[in-house]
């Protein structure tokens, strides 16, 4: 389980059928002999974060595998989209809590990416905290423990975070990043194998 007096949260949707992938995105391999979940698991724990991991019933045999610190919950509505996901993960805040990032788990980043949303919101306190790279808004988002009233009425049919990042485009914080790493999204198989194969090349 988390630290109870952490109060800064990330949800890693990971339940999805990775139907484009061809197989299961939380065991790829990624860096350091980490599967593309772990890695994410533990660069949230070392940013201070408590990882929420929100997997499905045909992925959940995985959940031993994560290290103490993190939270794992089960969908086993996922076949309904990301949003029930979302909402699942939600069930898991504690009632006190400051700051949640929500990032998909093929959407990687270091523990840098989250050091500097979390500083970015202490001195801005912005309802949502964006990293971006050449202007363009990437992943994850940061939202206030403000928006949560926001974040449990999402849906599909009401495009679900993206209705709270257009009602509320005008006050989000952004941060800008001299790095792509923020736009990094691993979609399908060509994009993972020339994403880890810059990965290996660097490490």
């Amino acid at each position: 389980m988390g630290d109870g007096n952490n109060r800064d949260y990330a949800l890693i949707l990971a339940a999805g059928f990775s139907t484009r992938m061809g197989t299961c995105k939380t065991t790829l391999p990624w860096r350091k002999g980490r599967t593309l979940l772990e890695y994410q698991t533990e660069q949230f724990l070392l940013a201070g974060i408590t990882p929420i991991i929100v997997l499905g019933s045909h992925n959940a045999h995985s959940q031993i595998d994560y290290p103490n610190g993190s939270q794992v919950v089960i969908n086993y509505k996922c076949d309904r989209g990301k949003t029930s996901s979302i909402l699942t993960g939600l069930q898991s805040l504690p009632p006190e809590f400051s700051t949640l990032i929500i990032s998909a788990v093929d959407q990687p980043r270091s523990t840098r990416v989250y050091q500097t949303l979390l500083q970015a919101y202490e001195k801005q306190k912005a309802p949502i905290t964006a990293v971006c790279y050449g202007n363009k808004l990437g992943h994850p988002l940061l939202f206030s423990y403000k928006l949560l009233p926001e974040l449990y009425n999402i849906s599909e049919s009401k495009l679900g975070l993206r209705e709270i990042v257009q009602k509320f485009y005008s006050e989000i914080d952004r941060v800008e990043f001299h790095s792509d790493e923020v736009l990094i999204d691993l979609n399908d198989r060509e994009t993972y194998e020339r994403e880890y194969s810059i990965k290996k090349q660097s490490s």
